[in-house]
């Protein structure tokens, strides 16, 4: 008992140490994210060579083409901007997908902003992704707010015929009581009960877009940390939690990158293209996993 009591010990030292490593890095690099990141349409493929890319780029342009091809979103949480993703942006790269963009949106939205309105935007921002890259749907990853704004865009504005997976880090689908110390509209939106997270539990019947839930129970801003957690009759949810990591550190965790870059690996694996491509799910992640939808990761 007494080395488990010191093995939690030190693993929950780590993840502070980690939390507190990233937001110092995190300060220099936020003026950078403040621009807008470009958008190049081709990845790296726009030379057709795969000579310069890693065996494990490679191996996934060449086994799961439609993986690779399909671009991936990083959208941000309240506050903060794209340099957030500056990590997991990379390993994303690295491990082969093409096209990996990361939006902002005003910094303002923690004051004025408003989440139906900012899902509305980011809508406008996925259209313009499918637009510039011929591709007819998207993943996304939100960070925070940056998962609440994606979901109502999925079932509230008719985003699920867009984006086939969101996977959420650390958002706050049952609110958190945080948002109390603050007194915006934006922060009335995030505290449990309010009217726009009863929206979301409305019925979201034939909804197409596939959830992959990532939690962490050492969260400091979602409150109980309970609340990240996403939960809906109608909704195909696959949920994770990652232990000794804070809020701030989920982008940048290197199990987070690995699970992300996992689950968006796994093209086909929503009810609906299950259905019909006779496709068995991969469940060979580097996890143990509790059951078929969910799994527990600690360092």
């Amino acid at each position: 008992m007494g080395h488990g009591v010191l093995g939690r010990l030190a693993s929950t030292l780590r993840g502070v140490a980690v939390e507190s490593a990233w937001l110092a890095a995190h300060a220099a690099l936020y003026p950078w994210g403040a621009t807008a990141e470009r958008l190049h349409p081709d990845g790296p493929y726009v030379h057709y060579r795969t000579d310069a890319m890693s065996p494990r780029a490679r191996g996934l342009l060449v086994s799961a083409m439609d993986a690779a091809g399909t671009p991936i979103l990083l959208l941000h949480g309240i506050g903060d901007n794209r340099s957030v993703f500056t990590v997991l942006g990379a390993a994303l790269r690295r491990r082969g997908f093409g096209v990996v963009h990361a939006v902002n949106y005003s910094v303002l939205t923690a004051v004025t902003g408003d989440v139906r309105t900012a899902a509305s935007m980011f809508g406008e921002q996925v259209e313009q992704v499918c637009e510039l890259t011929g591709s007819d749907r998207v993943h996304v990853v939100g960070h925070s707010l940056g998962g609440l704004i994606a979901r109502y865009y999925v079932q509230r504005r008719g985003g699920d015929e867009r984006i086939h997976t969101l996977v959420t880090l650390g958002t706050p689908h049952r609110g958190t009581v945080a948002a109390y110390l603050l007194p915006t509209g934006l922060a009335r939106q995030l505290r449990p009960g309010s009217q726009l997270l009863a929206e979301l539990d409305e019925p979201a019947p034939g909804c197409r877009t596939r959830f992959v839930s990532v939690w962490t129970p050492a969260d400091q801003i979602v409150l109980p940390q309970s609340n990240a957690r996403l939960s809906h009759p109608d909704l195909d949810i696959e949920e994770h939690c990652l232990r000794d990591v804070g809020h701030w550190a989920l982008p940048v965790d290197s199990r987070a990158s690995r699970l992300v870059a996992d689950c968006l690996v796994r093209v086909h694996d929503r009810p609906s293209e299950r259905a019909t491509s006779g496709y068995k799910p991969l469940r060979t992640l580097p996890y143990t996993h509790s059951d078929s939808a969910s799994s527990e990761l600690s360092s």
